[in-house]
């Protein structure tokens, strides 16, 4: 099996890739800082040899006809929009269009391309119209709007996970650092409910979808069971074996904090998620989409809790001694 894999040194994209080489998968990466990728493979105690490591710029790639590909690369957090929209989108085609058409692909796109549950309704599902809130959910959205316009005929499948849980997701290291802590934060008074899915499940279900007819439409794929924030942050400092009163803070002292981690270099690094254009995604009750479409059409279902996804994170940073 070839498979070419974006977004390899990423949180997602490294989970994927110690499953490729666990299954003696020949992987084509494509990365902006190979030394970056080496040395998370000497972490991971792997041989680099099932790896042939890309330039960023598919327009230099040598010939390759991958008989897969997992597109997972892409930004979280940036400054302006076009920011968002070069990689996310522009990069995304130009990937794609580097690729052989029978190539079959798995395009990671996000559930902030849809946008927060819709009033009056449990969860979003696929039917429901699109309305994302952010300028990171507004680059996945017309991401998947342009593959579909440019590659109609392509076995292309498109997925839409929620919030990812589970080991080497740097993005929920500030959780454990909070919940170590006697007094954690959690914004807004009220209770806020989200989707989650845990990375092996995700990993699990990517591959299943590589082998499986594409998908006509974006898929929702989560676990069965959501979330409040009280419970993430509970079971984070449950992971960590901590006690500590967690307190709410209003939404309004959040958005001043925002205003203030933008306008500082230091402070956007160390908390990324919480700049102006994200923070819009805090606002919202409730993150929560309905995954049984995909579920059934792949047979697939999520086996990780809650727990077990931030104990096995925990775990990990703890390997590798960030907390």
């Amino acid at each position: 099996m070839s498979l070419l894999l974006t977004g390899a040194t990423g949180f997602l994209g490294r989970n994927i890739l110690m499953r490729a080489l666990r299954e003696g998968t020949k992987v084509f990466a494509p990365v902006r800082h190979t030394d970056k990728l080496i040395r998370q493979l000497r972490f991971e105690e792997k041989d680099p040899q099932g790896i042939d490591v890309l330039s960023a710029v598919p327009d230099q790639w040598p010939k390759i006809s991958p008989r897969y590909a997992i597109l997972g690369g892409g930004v979280l957090f940036e400054r302006t929009r076009s920011d968002y929209f070069r990689t996310n989108v522009d990069w995304t085609l130009a990937t794609l269009r580097a690729l052989p058409d029978e190539c079959r692909t798995v395009v990671i796109s996000s559930q902030s391309a849809g946008g927060p549950t819709p009033k009056g309704k449990t969860s979003r599902s696929e039917a429901d119209f699109d309305a994302p809130i952010t300028w990171y959910g507004e680059s996945k959205l017309a991401m998947e709007e342009a593959i579909r316009r440019e590659f109609p005929n392509r076995p292309i499948t498109i997925l839409r996970p929620p919030m990812i849980l589970g080991p080497r997701d740097a993005a929920t290291l500030p959780l454990f650092r909070m919940a170590r802590g006697r007094v954690r934060i959690k914004p807004g008074l009220r209770a806020k409910s989200y989707s989650f899915i845990a990375v092996d499940d995700l990993v699990s279900a990517i591959f299943l979808a590589l082998g499986s007819e594409p998908l006509a439409q974006a898929s929702y794929v989560a676990s069965v069971h959501s979330m409040t924030d009280w419970q993430l942050i509970s079971s984070a400092a449950t992971a960590c074996n901590a006690k500590g009163l967690t307190v709410p803070v209003p939404h309004f002292v959040v958005r001043m904090l925002s205003t203030i981690v933008d306008a500082v270099p230091a402070l956007r690094a160390q908390t990324p998620s919480l700049t102006r254009d994200r923070a819009r995604e805090i606002w919202a009750d409730r993150w929560v989409v309905d995954g049984s479409n995909f579920e059934r059409l792949i047979g697939w279902r999520a086996t990780t809790g809650l727990s077990d996804a931030l104990e096995a994170a925990h775990s990990y940073y703890v390997r590798e001694g960030k907390l």
